[in-house]
């Protein structure tokens, strides 16, 4: 080995302890990952969560490297006992920093209409849910935040045009 080769080939232990070095000082973002699922009706599944004021769809934070998919899944099981797997990612929506929060990358991802068998299933299988039900859209604009209506909408828009949005505060870019 001559020293005028590249780091990774003269060394690839030492070239490892910088990758993982400069890894280290990278700033880490806050990843959520949630499931648009409809009823034969066309509502949309909400959760009414007891730790904030507002309804959400069912979905919640990645743990350490998980996929934001397999996120998606594992939060449907915690808190509804809804196992399913999760269709294509229908929007990425960036979220601002605001209040105490750093800011974060939402994933919602289609569940699909879940059959009538399937929602019989559903059960609060997490004491962090006060409750769940199926809402129509205006029920929805009356239950979730301004920036989440907007990520819901974009979310819906997707399944219909079959384009993955990206969004920014619920704003499409």
């Amino acid at each position: 080995m001559n020293s005028d080769d590249p780091l990774y080939e003269r060394d690839p232990d030492a070239w490892n302890s910088y990758l993982a070095a400069g890894n280290a000082t990278q700033p880490r973002k806050r990843v959520s990952a949630d499931v648009l699922l409809r009823d034969d009706m066309g509502r949309i599944l909400l959760v009414d969560p007891k730790y904030k004021p507002d309804w959400d769809i069912p979905g919640g934070m990645a743990e350490a490297n998980e996929a934001p998919a397999d996120t998606a899944c594992r939060e449907l099981r915690e808190e509804l006992g809804c196992s399913i797997k999760v269709g294509p990612l229908l929007c990425i929506d960036w979220q601002s920093p605001h209040g105490p929060w750093d800011d974060l990358l939402a994933f919602v991802f289609d569940g699909g209409t879940l059959s009538d068998r399937d929602i019989d299933a559903l059960y609060m299988a997490d004491e962090e849910l006060a409750a769940y039900e199926f809402c129509s859209i205006e029920q929805a604009r009356q239950r979730l935040r301004p920036y989440m209506f907007r990520r819901l909408t974009s979310a819906l828009e997707a399944l219909v045009t079959g384009q993955c949005r990206y969004l920014q505060d619920g704003h499409p870019q």
